[in-house]
């Protein structure tokens, strides 16, 4: 999450300092890219980071951990002499960083040169005999049980029950195949088709498990050649990844391609084609185009196409079969106003050079949407906000707290009787969005603390006396409610201005800003540019009352029953997160707007206890944490089936259970009505109604709301 507007690379000069040259000393002119990228980043996590780690074994030590997980994560490439000659390094690398050097990254690296083509000879030859299925055998799933191979052998004894697994479970689907063939009534055959053809054709189970080898395979073969395209670049992205975290869970290293993600996230756009575009066996396959694109206007690029060789302008076309994926999509995205020109394929065969003028690709599901309720000859409003989105490179991009605000007005011209501010999975984002939406529902006054490591805490406020929405209302959080969500959440809760419901959030409590390694450079390095990007936690937050929400989270004031709560991951499972503190309350007046809440709790107890809809979520949580709990998994064909068959029956009821459920009065405003020849946006509209009309915590949210009217 980002502090409010902060430009990056703010400390460019005065604290990114010049690269600590004694580092390069030894080299004529540029030094190396690699000790340029963890030189400046060092510096900047040492100097600027809310928690500054000591530079010594402990700190090499959780950097080691973290670097040897990621790059094996299975425990299936490295063998247990291979990580015993690595261990030497575990109280190495602070040594080595300090020198200016990287003697671990670069004895993984060699390490994973070779074994990576030494695996997918393994693999290969697994595959190319049959599995037998009717030996009773087992498999450990859990990489946290599993222990690296002793030698070769044993090793292959892994691979072996690991793809024995894979294609294990694909025969199993093709088995489900041949029996709806056998189901399928003589209606639903294709006019004119023949008896014979291969689509009909009953496969012996011989040739069904030879094709779920196939399947495997080519899944493998897949993964290994983008693996095998892992540059030293990716290998220092991933490294530099594992040191800034190794400071907490949310400071991170981006490469030049992530800290573009980034921005498309934070702010719900981007400056390209507007193609949607999926890795499909090997190439570059267009699977939708973003309404109102510069592709879409066009016209000539359609779904289906797979684009073949990419060209900036009028230059030389480059291929991009076989190219990685992120590596692809760098070449298509580009500055509004550009020009790429695709060669594709079209699905006839027919190949077709297509230009396309870049131009700005907004993202409409990310932003803030609104529906009406009715229930009970009321209307409610329900307005859902993905993230707190924001633009900070100032290209005139949207602001969450202002689209929210507009949704209020909207939905204060149907007269509602209560919104529902819908939170959950909203993973936060800018946090001057998060204090100004807190002053739509309340007067001027401070909606947060932050605090640095070196000063006292400072109150973020809201400085605008107008309220925009003062009704009923309900904030639904859940697991995945974080950072800016868990801001506005609490700021509600303190202030007595909403009812908070749902499930804990996730706990974090800390402020990011993102720095440039560009801007910390002088001329030297600009030939090893673009370096990158650090995120870095500065400060954290805290609540208006005092107690922070990292680590902890926010507790809702009703809580009901979340299937994610059995197996999602807050604050407190992640690696090295900051730990929880509070500090003095700051000035406020709380709105005092709520009612009693006992009343509300009991009656929302007595609703869930009876509801259909929540039975089948705690029914589902239960199944789900029984099955966590089942890592050694069956590598016997009949004891799989047996299985799948009992996971079917439960699911058909849950179903048909989930079917029989009331549903809920839910449409679109009339402001938000498109013309019917829209389609794309009729669309959108009817994707984002339809999962809340069984939406069992919205209903209670409704009826909460309701009790309060009463």
């Amino acid at each position: 999450m980002q502090f409010p507007r902060f430009k990056l690379g703010l400390y460019s000069t005065s604290v990114l300092a010049l690269l600590g040259l004694a580092s390069y000393s030894v080299y004529q002119g540029t030094p190396p890219r690699d000790q340029v990228v963890l030189g400046v980043m060092m510096q900047g996590l040492n100097q600027l980071h809310y928690q500054p780690e000591k530079i010594d074994d402990q700190f090499s030590q959780r950097v080691y951990d973290l670097y040897i997980k990621r790059i094996d994560v299975n425990k299936q490439l490295l063998l247990a002499p291979e990580v015993a000659q690595l261990s030497q390094f575990k109280t190495q690398i602070d040594d080595q960083m300090r020198g200016g050097t990287h003697e671990f990254l670069d004895a993984t690296s060699a390490l994973l040169a070779k074994r990576m083509p030494e695996i997918q000879t393994l693999y290969r030859q697994i595959l190319a005999k049959p599995f037998d299925f009717s030996v009773q055998e087992s498999w450990e799933t859990d990489p946290a049980k599993a222990t690296y191979a002793a030698n070769a052998a044993e090793q292959r004894e892994q691979w072996r029950k690991m793809l024995k697994y894979q294609t294990l479970a694909r025969l199993s689907e093709m088995m489900d195949d041949e029996a709806k063939k056998k189901d399928k009534p003589l209606a639903a055959t294709k006019v004119g088709a023949s008896p014979a053809t291969t689509s009909d054709k009953t496969r012996t189970p011989v040739e069904m498990e030879a094709e779920a080898r196939k399947r495997v395979l080519k899944y493998y073969d897949d993964v290994f050649v983008d693996q095998l395209q892992t540059d030293s670049n990716d290998r220092l992205a991933a490294f530099a990844e594992a040191i800034a975290n190794s400071y907490d869970p949310h400071t991170d290293y981006f490469a030049p391609i992530a800290r573009e993600n980034f921005d498309i996230t934070m702010s719900g756009r981007l400056e390209g084609t507007g193609a949607q575009l999926q890795e499909d066996e090997g190439h570059l396959k267009v699977v939708d185009i973003v309404a109102g694109s510069a592709s879409s206007r066009q016209g000539e690029l359609k779904v289906g196409d797979i684009i073949l060789r990419v060209a900036q302008g009028a230059a030389e076309p480059v291929s991009v079969e076989g190219m990685r994926f992120d590596k692809a999509v760098k070449l298509i995205r580009g500055p509004k106003g550009t020009e790429v020109r695709l060669t594709v394929r079209k699905p006839d065969g027919a190949t077709q050079v297509i230009p396309i003028i870049r131009d700005v690709v907004v993202i409409e599901d990310t932003y803030a949407q609104s529906a009406l309720i009715k229930q009970g000859g009321r209307t409610y409003g329900y307005l859902n906000l993905p993230g707190f989105y924001a633009d900070f490179s100032g290209k005139g991009g949207r602001s969450s707290a202002a689209d929210v605000k507009a949704e209020l007005a909207k939905l204060s011209k149907e007269n509602v009787a209560g919104v529902v501010l819908d939170l959950r999975y909203n993973g936060g984002g800018s946090l001057r969005d998060a204090v100004d939406m807190g002053g739509l529902f309340v007067p001027t006054g401070p909606m947060v603390q932050v605090k640095t490591s070196r000063g006292p805490a400072q109150p973020v406020a809201d400085t605008d006396p107008t309220v925009q929405y003062s009704g009923p209302l309900v904030v639904l959080v859940n697991k995945y409610s974080a950072s800016a969500s868990e801001i506005l959440a609490a700021a509600m809760q303190d202030y007595h201005r909403a009812i908070i419901m749902g499930s804990t959030t996730y706990g974090k409590g800390t402020v990011q800003q993102v720095f440039d390694l560009d801007n910390a450079v002088n001329a030297q390095a600009n030939a090893l540019k673009p370096l990158g990007s650090l995120k870095l936690t500065i400060q954290k937050f805290y609540r208006v009352s005092g107690g922070s929400t990292q680590f902890k989270g926010v507790t809702p004031d009703i809580m009901v029953p979340d299937a994610l709560a059995s197996y999602a991951k807050g604050e407190q499972e992640s690696e090295y997160p900051l730990p929880w503190d509070e500090i003095a309350p700051a000035t406020y007046q709380p709105a005092n707007t709520l009612p009693a809440l006992a009343p509300l709790k009991a009656a929302s107890a007595a609703r869930v206890a009876a509801s259909p809809g929540f039975k089948l979520i705690t029914e589902a949580a239960q199944r789900a944490t029984l099955r966590q709990k089942q890592t050694v998994l069956s590598l016997n064909l009949a004891a799989y089936r047996t299985q799948q068959v009992e996971a079917r029956v439960i699911n058909k009821q849950q179903t048909a259970a989930q079917n029989a459920l009331a549903v809920l009065d839910v449409a679109a405003l009339p402001a938000d009505a498109r013309p019917a020849s829209d389609s794309t946006a009729a669309k959108r509209v009817a994707r984002f109604l339809k999962p809340l009309r069984k939406d069992p915590a919205l209903a209670e949210a409704v009826a909460v709301i309701g009790d309060q009217l009463k």
